[in-house]
């Protein structure tokens, strides 16, 4: 899956945040005494569902657990690209066997299956061979080992720079090009609803919106687009799908609920409620 977090690993995050990886490689939760017998749900996404810039207990699936009283799995990975969400799901699924699976997305996770590396991190990619989707990059090389003094260094200088020249320091890496990814999520899709059926377990497909949405008219136009056509996808393949765009539109000021890139704790409690009033009627349909 190109990284994933390390199991057993604490330690501080973006602002006063702090980040706690159980044994399994999943972000905490919260304490499972108590909670209900029913199959647990899996969430997986990118940092939106893991939870950058916030607390473990104030991360959507924490706060979801809280109010469902429901066994949710973490399984969000920073940087991670849609396929790379799949690939996770796939592999959680047999060791942890949910009842219900959360697919979580943003609109760039689509340009990101577009890419073999992100943020310095080389990743599969999948490419189409006689209309099938075929998995290539693997084994994902290995990262190169640079003192972690200097590499932080690195990445707080090309973290600034124009994505031109990240592209031309290899801080990022094109594999396909602008506007493929859709195609290959629309077929993802597919994979995990097949999936879904075959081992009965309810799949959600749930579309967030970065802070962007709110301040860039061409970025609120795309990132609606994008979402609505995996959504769109999805529902036609008999997947739940939740797009949490409107929630956030009708408040006065969407930005109070974000961190720096990332949602904040209210951010993620707004997220959590309407999973959580939704969930009953998603699980039944």
């Amino acid at each position: 899956m190109g990284h994933v977090p390390n199991p057993g690993y604490r330690t501080s995050g973006f602002g006063n945040s702090f980040h706690t990886i159980d044994a399994n490689g999943l972000r905490y939760s919260g304490a499972e005494l108590g909670l209900s017998g029913d199959g647990p749900i899996l969430a997986v996404g990118d940092s939106y569902t893991y939870g950058d810039e916030v607390l473990d207990e104030e991360a959507w699936p924490a706060q979801l657990q809280k109010l469902t009283g429901r066994r949710v799995l973490n399984g969000g990975v920073t940087g991670y690209g849609f396929d790379q969400m799949v690939l996770r799901a796939e592999r959680l699924i047999p060791v942890h066997k949910p009842s219900v699976v959360i697919v979580s997305f943003i609109a760039d996770d689509i340009r990101r299956t577009e890419m073999r590396r992100l943020w310095w991190r080389d990743k599969p990619w999948f490419a189409f061979r006689e209309n099938e989707l075929v998995m290539q990059g693997v084994p994902v090389p290995a990262p190169k080992k640079l003192p972690p003094a200097i590499r932080h260094w690195m990445q707080d200088v090309l973290n600034d720079l124009p994505w031109s020249f990240q592209y031309l320091m290899g801080y990022h890496a094109r594999i396909h090009p602008s506007g493929y990814g859709l195609d290959i999520v629309k077929r993802l899709v597919e994979r995990m609803a097949r999936l879904s059926a075959d081992i009965q377990v309810k799949l959600i497909v749930m579309a967030q919106h970065d802070r962007w949405t709110w301040i860039s008219q061409g970025a609120s136009q795309y990132n609606r687009r994008t979402a609505a056509a995996v959504l769109d996808h999805a529902a036609g393949h008999g997947v739940g799908v939740v797009d949490t765009f409107q929630s956030f539109a009708t408040e006065p000021d969407p930005l109070a609920f974000y961190a720096n890139a990332h949602l904040n704790a209210r951010g993620n409690a707004r997220i959590a409620s309407l999973l959580a009033a939704r969930l009953p009627a998603l699980v039944e349909c």
